[in-house]
């Protein structure tokens, strides 16, 4: 007699699999590119906010997330959230913008805003590609936001920059060797001070270091980024305008 075949095993994402890595357990939940829970880590609870597929985030998906971080700030107060950012930037199409795509974009930012002003540790990790208002809404939007090495981060690719701006390819291209500002890439928004560090090696301790680390009392990337030599002069103009000069 013929034995059954066994049942057909779901795609784990690359996500998922990161997930894994990082806590010794986790209660995931998934919905199409979006994935929430909690994981354990050292004996702490943490909460996941995580995107696979390179997804666009669309008004659905925006406001889903926004959800979740609501529903953390309900149940748990003070638990740290990891943002697991893939995706390819906000979905173009009719019904997102009708549905008003960049305000609910904003909603989210301003929940997770809201959750770091109430306590929550809000840590960012790029996983494969964080592309535009999808790296803004999520990866800017975190205490601190971090990458792996593998994964790509651009707000605008350069072909797409050079039809906007009418600038030649090529001298996009010569201008981005010595000016990260304009740059693709985790090198270039590492030395802009978007990312904090690049998680190699053991990656439970890259979690647990950040973790560990206080939030800033302000926002420190223009300091990360004067002192990488990535954004000469953006220190010295806001700390001008501040003053009123």
């Amino acid at each position: 007699m013929k034995a059954d075949a066994a049942p057909a095993t779901p795609d784990i994402s690359s996500t998922e699999r990161l997930i894994g890595t990082l806590f010794e357990q986790a209660r995931l939940d998934r919905d199409g590119a979006l994935i929430t829970g909690v994981g354990e880590f050292d004996g702490a609870e943490v909460a996941i906010l995580a995107t696979t597929g390179r997804t666009y985030i669309g008004a659905d998906v925006a406001l889903a997330m926004a959800r979740h971080v609501l529903d953390v700030m309900r149940d748990a107060p003070g638990r740290p959230i990891l943002i697991v950012v893939d995706n390819s930037g906000h979905r173009l199409g009719r019904w997102d913008e009708l549905m008003g795509n960049n305000g609910c974009l904003a909603h989210l930012t301003k929940c997770l805003y809201f959750a770091r002003r109430r306590g929550h540790r809000v840590i960012g990790l790029v996983n494969e590609l964080a592309v535009s208002a999808g790296f803004m809404a999520l990866g800017m939007a975190t205490d601190a936001c971090y990458a792996l090495p593998s994964a790509e981060v651009r707000v605008m690719a350069l072909n797409a920059m050079s039809r906007v701006t009418k600038v030649p390819l090529d001298r996009l291209t010569e201008l981005c060797a010595t000016s990260p500002v304009l740059g693709p890439g985790v090198e270039n928004f590492t030395r802009v001070g978007a990312i904090r560090a690049v998680w190699s090696g053991d990656l439970r301790a890259h979690l647990r270091a950040a973790l560990a680390e206080p939030p800033a009392a302000r926002d420190d990337r223009r300091d990360l980024g004067h002192e990488r030599g990535g954004r000469a002069l953006a220190r010295e103009v806001a700390a001008q305008v501040r003053a009123g000069a």
